[in-house]
Parts: structure tokens; C-alpha cells; sequence
């Protein structure tokens, strides 16, 4: 019998680094949002007028594709 998850989320403020808080990602809220109009980064979710985030599983795909090109 298959198992079946809930998406996990994560919001921009967890992902994006800014000065004096390290994110999941050593990147800034404005460069994640240049990656997602240039294509090279999940898209994100709206969830709502004020909450959009991105599904983490996508965010932990990318980030091993990235490990593996610059290894």
C-alpha cells in the first residue's frame, strides 16, 4: 500500500539569507527571485495576497542538482 506525504513548504524569510540570519539557501530574497524569472529556480506558490512559498522538495532537488554541477 502506498504511503501518500503532504507537501512540505518553506517560506522565503527561511529560504533567502539576509544580513545576521543565514537561510537554507546563501543566497538574498532579491537573488531567488532574478533565479525564478530567469527559470533556474522552482516556482513558487501563492498561497494567498500576502504568503507565497516553495515546495521544499523542489527546493531540496535543486540544490542537489547544484552540488552535482560543481562537484
Amino acid at each position: 500500500m502506498s504511503q501518500i506525504t503532504s507537501p512540505r513548504f518553506i517560506r522565503l524569510n527561511a529560504l533567502a539569507s539576509t544580513p545576521g540570519k543565514p537561510g537554507n539557501i546563501p543566497a538574498s530574497p532579491a537573488t531567488i527571485w532574478r533565479w525564478v524569472k530567469e527559470g533556474n529556480f522552482p516556482r513558487p506558490i501563492k498561497l494567498g495576497p500576502k504568503t507565497t512559498v516553495w515546495n521544499l522538495d523542489e527546493i531540496e532537488v535543486f540544490l542537489a542538482q547544484r552540488a552535482g554541477s560543481t562537484a
